[in-house]
């Protein structure tokens, strides 16, 4: 299986309520793309799309879903890989904002394995972003490894907002991009001051999102029987409740 179906599976997983396998498809998926982010694409040589990114958001929310399940210790052991898989891959992806990037995700891997150091790693992506020689930011926040970087949060803060998109664009990044660095070590002082609670709030309500995909509001031929809305997410193979992330049923 490839890393997209390992994703699918573990999208069918929350909408089941299965964190626990959810957290295991996930990790599945990060670890099938690592060894091949795309076709023919090693992870230890330079992209500048980063595509192996997206193996690090898989392991990322495989963790958020252990943690969601209770598996506290599984899911700080994904965190310690995270953080590792993280750094190691800065001797490919060269680019310094790239570089920067790589702790950004170093940082979400102690904010959602609760690990020790979490200040320090942030601060560590912050400076590495406003000391980095770094052209065109708003172009680099828009490859796969900075989307990447975004999905896990804005998951988790959709999770806590009846399914609506809670963290946008603006959020993540300051204001002027004619200033690079300043630009982008905004993504990291915005998570640190938002990942942690977000966090802690996913785990007590025990309830995690799937991801948002394409979605329509009030479609009449789609109610979900577990709150009635009429309000569709189509993420991975799945027609989804946009606010409860429920198998959606057809109503005509």
């Amino acid at each position: 299986m490839t890393g997209d179906e390992y994703i699918e599976r573990a999208v069918t997983a929350l909408a089941n309520r299965e964190y626990e396998q959810a957290g295991d498809a996930y990790s599945r998926s990060g670890w099938s793309t690592l060894a091949e982010p795309r076709d023919g694409l090693s992870p230890f040589e330079a992209d500048e799309h980063g595509w192996v990114g997206r193996a690090l958001r898989s392991l990322a929310v495989g963790a958020v879903a252990y943690r969601v399940a209770g598996k506290q210790s599984r899911a700080t052991r994904r965190c310690v890989e995270g953080v590792a898989v993280a750094k190691d891959l800065r001797t490919g992806l060269a680019e310094p904002a790239q570089q920067a990037c790589l702790l950004e995700f170093a940082a979400d891997f102690h904010a959602i394995g609760g690990l020790s150091g979490l200040e320090d790693a942030y601060d560590d992506a912050e400076t590495a972003y406003r000391d980095g020689d770094i052209e065109e930011p708003q172009t680099w926040g828009t490859t796969p490894l900075f989307e990447a970087a975004a999905e896990p949060i804005k998951q988790l803060a959709r999770s806590t907002a009846n399914g609506e998109i809670a963290i946008k664009w603006e959020d993540l990044h300051g204001s002027d991009p004619s200033q690079p660095g300043a630009f982008l070590a905004h993504r990291a002082r915005y998570k640190r001051s938002r990942f942690p609670s977000l966090i802690e709030t996913v785990c007590s309500e025990g309830y995690l999102a799937a991801p948002r995909g394409t979605t329509e509001y009030n479609n009449e031929q789609y109610r979900c029987p577990d709150c009635n809305s009429s309000d569709v997410n189509w993420t991975g193979d799945s027609t989804l409740c946009m606010r409860c992330s429920r198998p959606m049923e057809r109503s005509d």
